[in-house]
């Protein structure tokens, strides 16, 4: 992004006998690091405002046709670059000659931006490890309740957590979406996607969800260092499941008012090699303290509890 412009006069001239021109900062992706600046740019006419349209490509360049990313932009640090209205701008970078736009899905002409705060300063400041908790389980299973408890145990501990609920997000982010397949695949896709986010923002997000096939469970587990996706199967038959009927679910869908719902005419795919198995038969039940002290027992030992 352009900076707010503070022109600075200069004395001399520029290239070929030209005036110098005024020099205004500009956001390089990836930033400035500490004790450096970011790269700036030089209108080849003095004394002329650069417009945004005019400075923001300059950025967008790579080394050959490779995207740009935090790898190639900081090559790009304290460089500077000529821009002329009258002819293409020239970067005083070997092999870096072109503008470079990504596509990504249905995205085109995109950059990525890196910021010099990333996730390690992140989770220096909060004192924990960012990971994602993924409760997995049948319907009435408890994962809802396993969340909450755990967020209120790490929150006792001084940790900060957030609760991504399946239902809660049919709300606002996902209320889009029927439970159609190729909408509950997309459900899942948008979860994963945003539990990524809270765990590189350093929380522990805990993502609360039927999440009923295994790949859809691996591909979200795949957005993540493996370590840092914690799977949490809770393991509850479904005649418990459905003795319970928190929400009189199974109720509509053994009368046929439900179609599709997992555990009666949809499947339920078990976690074959999930990181956490917390068996629940009927009437021998842990309660949901106890279930989260073995979550917490999990981190603990996994150093996801910093001191």
């Amino acid at each position: 992004m352009l900076a707010k412009d503070v022109p600075r006069p200069c004395s001399g001239a520029g290239r070929h006998g030209a005036p110098v021109a005024r020099l205004w900062s500009v956001g390089v992706a990836g930033g400035p690091r500490r004790g450096g600046a970011g790269g700036r740019l030089v209108a080849a006419d003095a004394g002329e405002r650069m417009t945004r349209s005019e400075a923001v490509p300059v950025v967008a360049v790579a080394a050959g046709k490779q995207p740009v990313n935090g790898s190639a932009m900081a090559a790009l640090y304290n460089t500077r670059f000529i821009l002329s209205r009258s002819s293409p701008y020239k970067p005083e970078l070997p092999g870096i000659d072109k503008l470079v736009s990504s596509t990504v899905g249905k995205s085109t002409n995109i950059l990525w931006h890196d910021c010099p705060i990333g996730q390690f300063e992140r989770q220096k400041l909060l004192n924990q490890k960012g990971c994602v908790v993924w409760i997995t389980g049948l319907s009435g299973s408890g994962k809802s309740t396993l969340a909450c408890a755990l967020s209120r145990e790490l929150h006792s501990r001084g940790h900060l957590t957030y609760i991504l609920d399946g239902d809660n997000l049919r709300h606002g982010l996902n209320r889009d979406l029927c439970f159609e397949a190729k909408d509950r695949a997309e459900n899942i896709r948008r979860v994963g996607i945003s539990s990524k986010l809270f765990a590189d923002a350093g929380l522990i997000c805990i993502a609360s969800l039927i999440s009923p096939y295994r790949s859809e469970r691996s591909a979200c587990r795949k957005l993540l260092h493996n370590s840092t996706f914690i799977e949490v199967f809770l393991d509850v038959p479904l005649e418990v499941c459905e003795a319970r009927d928190p929400k009189g679910l199974y109720k509509l869908a053994r009368a046929g008012k439900i179609k599709g719902f997992t555990g009666i005419d949809d499947p339920y795919e078990p976690p074959s090699d999930c990181e956490i198995v917390i068996q629940c038969k009927a009437g021998d039940c842990a309660t949901p303290k106890s279930m989260a002290d073995q979550v917490v027992s999990y981190l603990e030992a996994n150093e996801f509890l910093q001191d």
